[in-house]
């Protein structure tokens, strides 16, 4: 499974740690950025910007999730979420991020840097993939949010 990470500067330790927690989870990531330069500045930009990247990239099938973070999360995922064909959601805890992928196929986790610490993150992370969409009574309600995009589309 790939996955794609993307953070503005709020978050780049807490992606550092997370690509690296993943890959030795067996995972293949792709890191968006953003980073520190070659002089260890950090490279400053925009939540919208990597929240449209990382959502582009899932839609595109670069990637077959994406993971997000600024500093609260919200930010990003909101960015995220006008890419059509993107369900991002912010979870700050685990029981969410499971719940999100079981019920809404949700394809991008967030969360915030500055609301979540190291250890809780990889725990949402294991609970997001280590859920599965589960179909059935839930698979209608995401076509009805599938069909709210296509009419803001028309």
């Amino acid at each position: 499974m790939k996955i794609g990470f993307g953070c503005d500067h709020a978050a780049i330790d807490l992606k550092n740690e997370l690509i690296e927690y993943m890959t030795e989870k067996g995972y293949e990531c792709v890191d968006y950025g953003t980073g520190y330069d070659e002089n260890g500045e950090i490279i400053k930009c925009d939540y919208p910007n990597k929240g449209r990247e990382v959502g582009e990239a899932v839609v595109r099938k670069d990637v077959d999730y994406g993971v997000l973070m600024c500093g609260t999360g919200i930010g990003i995922s909101v960015a995220a979420n006008k890419v059509p064909g993107v369900i991002a959601a912010v979870c700050s805890e685990p029981y969410s991020a499971k719940l999100t992928k079981q019920h809404n196929n949700a394809n991008i986790i967030a969360f915030g840097a500055r609301v979540v610490g190291v250890e809780l993150a990889k725990m949402i992370l294991d609970e997001f993939f280590g859920a599965e969409f589960e179909g059935g009574r839930h698979q209608a309600r995401v076509d009805m949010i599938h069909g709210i995009e296509a009419d803001y589309s028309k």
